[in-house]
């Protein structure tokens, strides 16, 4: 009912930067909270990042001063713009979207994945 397409990853040095973007497409109404995640290779699944339908944020303590999360309410789109990415960095990350309003039902949707290298 509710898919959640991301695009933007791939390789970058450190220093370098990207954006991720998700859009998220279906019967929706409204959605309440959207946010990146992601999982490096044998570690768990971590929040970076999310954003709520009226602008408020919350950071993964080591992101903060170098990526800024932003959404357009009328796409359904967030995005992730990231600075200053780090070896660290390097995972791979997935958009969510939180009580996602169809109809009567609230649902909560992942995206595929895309991934982020950072090395040189």
């Amino acid at each position: 009912q509710v898919q959640l397409v991301e695009s933007g990853g791939g390789l970058v040095q450190p220093g370098g930067s990207l954006r991720l973007s998700c859009a998220a497409s279906g019967s929706i109404f409204s959605i309440s909270i959207m946010g990146w995640y992601r999982q490096a290779p044998g570690k768990q699944r971590e929040l970076v990042a999310r954003i709520t339908t009226g602008g408020s944020t919350n950071y993964l303590e080591s992101v903060k001063g170098r990526f800024t999360i932003s959404r357009d309410n009328a796409k359904n789109t967030v995005y992730l713009q990231m600075h200053s990415l780090k070896p660290e960095d390097t995972a791979v990350y997935y958009c969510n979207a939180d009580d996602v309003r169809v109809g009567d039902t609230y649902l909560e949707a992942w995206g595929q994945g895309t991934l982020v290298t950072v090395s040189s």
